[in-house]
């Protein structure tokens, strides 16, 4: 069944055999952005388990704001609904701006104001706040399930740090006013786990499996590029410490004179990478292909001898695990707020480094010299963890959760 856009369009009953046991079961997803329109960890884990619960039998209405310029998507077995225009959701600076938010926030709103009856459970991203805040409105009084996702929890200091002291303030205030208006909240780690409940969480909590992309044939990590390679793959702004890589390059070149340095998609402080490295004379030593394809991006991968994950933040750290998966290590800052350290084991998939141009030279040196041997212990190290850690897997506990609970009859509430 392809994706109906409007957000007035009805909800159709799957005609796909009900495979997973949930009857008529109505999940509404609301989150801002739609993978491959965006890509992200979040994106990914939406649109696979929409997929999922649909295959499972389940009608799924997914909630965005428009990210296309013709009809739209086509998906089988969800209906997509633009609830907001396009709009740019950062600044020049990489901080999320503050309107599209609460633009979608209130599209969320007003579309479940008119629907609540058509839908038996929402499932929410935490952040942005805006869109859990509206869903809890529009639900109130009926019982029905909000299921939150807490990809991450940020301390009071990094708030601060983050948006600056009124504005740090008030996001602060917002998250932990979430924080208690969740009743049932989803990690994927026991980090975040521990974070919610020293935030004051009290409810009911779900640690599913992880965030591994699922992958058809991971690599056996057993070649090293000819040409030493380091990958940056994400959006470039300023938190994913993207201002250290033309001096971490310049260093670990004085070891490794052909190393070459690959960036990966777009931002606001491409002009001021391009620049600096024109000043370090190694503009001609780094490439910018833009957003690329998914098998771009696995080839990417596979080609790197390390990717570089210089981030001052990092809910989850995907780009670790979507390297390991191809074999390649990953060099990691450790920053306090960057949870992708917690992928890495040191020396066997990568490893973690002062958040410094110097930690992250000496990091991509270890990973040329570790070569073949260090190649094949990444890879060992995801075949260990793709099952048990993985988002399929993570998808399938929530249906299992699902049926557990029994699929809500329609127009019957069922208390959080």
């Amino acid at each position: 069944m392809a994706a109906q856009l409007g957000p007035d369009a009805p909800l159709a009953v799957p005609t796909e055999p009900n495979v997973g046991n949930l009857g008529a079961l109505r999940v509404c997803i609301a989150y801002d952005c739609l993978y491959p329109l965006t890509i992200g960890g979040a994106e990914r884990w939406y649109r696979t388990l929409g997929e999922r619960l649909a295959g499972a039998g389940a009608q799924v209405i997914y909630l965005t704001r428009r990210q296309w310029t013709d009809e739209g998507p086509r998906i089988d077995g969800f209906r997509v609904v633009a609830v907001m225009p396009e709009a740019d959701l950062y600044r020049t600076d990489g901080t999320r701006r503050l309107r599209p938010p609460l633009r979608f926030g209130w599209g969320v709103l007003w579309w479940l104001l008119r629907h609540r009856r058509d839908v038996d459970v929402v499932r929410v991203a935490s952040f942005p706040f805006f869109s859990l805040l509206a869903t809890r409105l529009a639900l109130l009084g009926t019982g029905k399930p909000v299921e939150v996702d807490w990809f991450e929890v940020w301390p009071r200091r990094f708030w601060l740090e983050y948006a600056g002291g009124f504005s740090g303030r008030v996001g602060f205030l917002v998250q932990e006013t979430c924080i208690r208006l969740t009743s049932h909240a989803f990690v994927f780690w026991h980090h975040t786990e521990a974070r919610l409940r020293a935030h004051g969480f009290r409810g009911r909590l779900t640690v599913l499996a992880g965030l591994l992309p699922p992958v058809a044939r991971p690599s056996t990590g057993s070649i090293s590029p000819a040409e030493p390679t380091v990958l940056f793959a994400g959006r470039m702004v300023k938190d994913k410490g993207v201002r250290l890589l033309p001096d971490a390059l310049r260093i670990a070149r004085s070891e490794h004179p052909s190393l070459r340095l690959i960036m990966v998609g777009e931002g606001p402080e491409q002009e001021l990478l391009e620049e600096r490295l024109r000043e370090l004379g190694l503009r001609e030593a780094v490439s910018f292909p833009g957003k690329v394809s998914d098998p771009e991006l696995a080839e990417l991968f596979a080609t790197a001898t390390c990717v570089v994950v210089a981030s001052v933040r990092e809910g989850y750290g995907l780009v670790v695990v979507e390297a390991a998966a191809a074999g390649t290590p990953s060099v990691v800052a450790s920053n306090p707020e960057n949870a992708a350290t917690g992928h890495v084991v040191e020396g066997l998939n990568g490893f973690v480094v002062e958040p410094t141009p110097e930690g992250l030279a000496r990091g991509i040196a270890a990973a040329i010299e570790g070569g073949d041997r260090l190649r094949r212990s990444t890879a060992d190290w995801y075949r260990d963890h793709a099952d048990s850690q993985g988002m399929l897997r993570a998808a399938d506990e929530v249906i299992a959760l699902h049926r557990l609970n029994g699929a809500p009859r329609q127009d019957a509430a069922r208390s959080t």
